[in-house]
């Protein structure tokens, strides 16, 4: 029966091990990409602007409007005639049918026209740089949410094996008290280290927990689904200053933004000044009417059809509108003037940026390697500690202090390698080269 029990327990541990998926980078992306919110609304907003650049909101198609109707009357009518006769008719009935197809062509209106629809299409390409700032942004946040459960996993791995050497040193110390080799003061001092790396432990599993629903929020998923994340971070092997800042000044999504916004000012200014030129217009109309009518004398018609095409050309001219265009082309010139003066802001903030951003990079890759050498020393360290703490040669307060000193340096080295991670990432999305990015 005990037998059972112990295959029974194994297959469950193997289903709970099997059921958990490891969340690759590769698919944390693709998960984002179709479920993220931020991306959906994203998604829409782009439709929308695809359809506001179509021809049918350009006004280069013509307007055509159909008309159709028809009337009746009964009326008592009385008509004298110069001899003096008089006719009268009594419910005289009369029935009129009309139909008409009308066609309106703005054929120039100072190339308005033109120029609103080059600013739509403009406008969607604006739209478009917006959307790839979005998913930038949310992939920055998914591998900052990404990068923190690895870190609180291996934290909590570090932290766990912390925990069981607290507890076997707390063994050790209440065998060698029993045996009347060490004092009480050494097991109580066993059993508070045990009692605070038990408290440490929990709240770094608490912590690993809020950073996994995090990171299923960015996901798009049920806040509670299992996740693990794979620990292993590669880095960029070819990055250099001046390669970013040309790369930056290029493809930045901020100041393309900027530079967009600049060519749409230049088209206001012109769609403005479409106020001072004429406007040019055709019509067109083929209308059919018919009416039928009873005869109230002997020379009234009792049936009338007319049908026929009608075409014609109108121009206007606002010769003075009180100075209302002269005013928006003003302050047009001054919107473009204000988005220049923006756009040189953003270049001065996108190299401020890049340098800071560079130099925290470097520097974070500076402390990871002198965080594995500290490692290294302190590992060896705690191990020779640990060799002469069982021969009675250091004190527990010796060793406590060693095993706290190789704690310290395995989170030291844990958080700088994601934070190396994480300045690379600000590198290439300033760079605008984070989407053509595999290694993540």
């Amino acid at each position: 029966m005990k037998t059972t029990y112990l295959i029974i327990g194994f297959l469950f541990v193997n289903i709970s091990f099997y059921g958990q998926e490891l969340l690759t980078k590769e698919k944390a992306v693709e998960v984002t990409l179709e479920n993220n919110y931020d991306i959906r609304v994203t998604k829409n907003n782009l439709a929308t602007a695809k359809n506001n650049k179509s021809i049918y909101n350009s006004g280069y198609l013509p307007t055509v409007v159909g008309n159709a109707g028809a009337t009746y009357s009964s009326n008592d009518t009385d008509n004298e005639f110069q001899d003096g006769t008089v006719n009268s008719v009594t419910g005289a009935e009369s029935k009129a049918y009309n139909a008409s197809v009308g066609l309106n062509y703005t054929i120039f209106n100072g190339f308005n026209r033109q120029n609103t629809f080059k600013r739509l299409k403009e406008s969607y390409n604006l739209t478009e740089l917006q959307a790839r700032q979005i998913i930038e942004n949310t992939l920055t946040t998914l591998f900052l949410a990404y990068y923190e459960v690895g870190r609180l996993t291996e934290n909590e791995t570090t932290q766990k094996e912390t925990l069981s050497i607290s507890k076997n040193r707390l063994k050790r110390a209440v065998y060698s008290f029993e045996y009347g080799q060490n004092t009480k003061l050494d097991v109580l001092n066993a059993e508070v280290d045990v009692n605070n790396d038990s408290i440490t432990y929990l709240g770094v599993k608490r912590q690993l927990a809020n950073a996994k629903r995090d990171l299923n929020v960015v996901l798009g998923r049920n806040v509670n689904t299992s996740i693990d994340v794979s620990t292993d971070v590669t880095y960029a092997i070819d990055l250099n200053l001046m390669d970013v800042l040309a790369k930056a000044k290029a493809n930045n999504a901020t100041l393309l933004q900027s530079k967009k916004n600049i060519e749409l000012r230049q088209l206001d200014i012109k769609i403005n000044k479409a106020g001072w030129m004429p406007n040019v217009g055709l019509t067109s109309s083929y209308a059919w009417n018919k009416s039928n009518n009873d005869a109230t004398n002997a020379f009234s018609p009792i049936s009338n059809t007319r049908k026929g095409l009608n075409a014609g050309l109108n121009l206007s001219w606002n010769l003075f509108d009180g100075g209302r265009t002269k005013t928006n082309v003003t302050n047009a010139k001054i919107a473009l003037e204000t988005q220049e003066i923006q756009k040189e802001q953003q270049e001065e903030l996108l190299e401020r940026n890049v340098n800071n951003a560079w130099e925290t990079y470097q520097n974070a890759l500076f402390s990871l390697q002198v965080q594995e050498k500290n490692v290294i020393t302190n590992k060896l360290n705690f191990d020779r500690t640990d060799e002469r703490y069982k021969l009675g040669q250091v004190t527990s307060i010796d060793f406590r202090q060693a095993q706290v000193n190789l704690i310290n340096a395995e989170l030291s080295v844990s958080n700088a390698k994601y934070t190396a991670k994480n300045a690379e990432l600000q590198l290439l999305q300033l760079a605008g080269t984070l989407l053509d990015n595999k290694n993540f």
